[in-house]
């Protein structure tokens, strides 16, 4: 099939690779380049990068329904537009007369929005996966015509399960171009009544508090890493938590504290539970395990650690 590419984030790169590998990517359409690092050089992003390397005629555009934008697409001659974490809406002029498909990562209707990974993990479900739409006017809503499932992972964080996620992709829009050239697709409308939003974070939303269960802090903490990250001050310095654990006390008495307090060995309490602190970033530092910053930064027990 000849296709054309919409998608700037790298979460769509390894369904872009099995395309070019398999069909016609006749053009890719990625965001321009933008300042990145601290000299702020204009980098392209994961897409336009891979693209120019590969010698695909590309597009870089902040306006994709611009009419020269548009004269440029449907020259292309596509059988189907593949869109996967472009970051801007396509048109009704681009979409209504042709197979358009997009691949998320969520199991829709649940998660429609920017961030679904993270809020997957946040609000503590155990099962996601991947999704394609048809693209429709409204962002997201459209019949779904494929989906694969996947457990999550308590331990894993948030960048950990969207590359997961991004390896499923590939199979997954395959054989959704396979069953539509086929005349076979079997497209089910979502259930709007079922329908969650996943807002676009920011990096306010980077912190935790501890006056909540224990498991709850893991899943924001691991649902919030690499980024915007959990930042929180203990013992009056300021610490990025990467990984935590939920503390196993088997058949022992339960060490009790106020919720964010330091105790005796070094886990923290919690409103029901504690948790054991496992990776950490100090400020322009790398990520390290706890261990290893508490021998350069002695944090006593019944110290307190606060959201930032």
């Amino acid at each position: 099939m000849n296709l054309v590419y919409f998608g700037s984030g790298s979460f769509g790169l390894p369904t872009l690779v099995r395309l070019v590998a398999e069909h016609r990517v006749k053009l890719v359409v990625t965001r321009p380049d933008r300042p990145a690092g601290r000299r702020q050089r204009l980098e392209p992003t994961p897409v336009g990068r891979f693209a120019a390397e590969s010698g695909l005629d590309s597009i870089k555009t902040a306006l994709v329904n611009d009419p020269e934008v548009l004269r440029r697409i449907r020259g292309a001659g596509a059988d189907a537009l593949v869109v996967i974490a472009f970051g801007q809406k396509l048109g009704g002029d681009l979409i209504d007369d042709v197979f358009a498909v997009n691949l998320h990562a969520s199991l829709l209707p649940r998660y429609r929005g920017a961030a679904p990974v993270n809020w997957a993990m946040i609000n503590g479900d155990v099962e996601t996966g991947v999704s394609v739409i048809r693209m429709s006017r409204r962002i997201d809503a459209g019949d779904v015509v494929g989906r694969l499932a996947t457990r999550i992972d308590p331990m894993e964080t948030a960048g950990q399960l969207e590359q997961r996620l991004a390896e499923m992709g590939p199979r997954l829009m395959i054989e959704t171009l396979a069953l539509h050239e086929a005349g076979k697709l079997d497209a089910r409308p979502q259930d709007n009544a079922d329908a969650c939003g996943a807002p676009k974070l920011a990096k306010t939303d980077g912190t935790v508090r501890f006056d909540q269960p224990a498991r709850a802090v893991q899943r924001r903490v691991h649902g919030l890493t690499p980024w915007p990250g959990c930042t929180v001050r203990v013992a009056g310095s300021t610490l990025k938590l990467s990984r935590v654990a939920v503390a196993d006390d088997g058949d022992k008495p339960l060490a009790t504290g106020a919720p964010g307090q330091i105790l005796d060995d070094h886990t923290v309490a919690c409103l029901e539970g504690r948790v054991r602190l496992l990776a950490v970033q100090p400020p322009g530092g790398t990520t390290m395990s706890f261990e290893a910053y508490l021998r350069g930064h002695p944090v006593p027990a019944g110290a307190g650690i606060e959201p930032r």
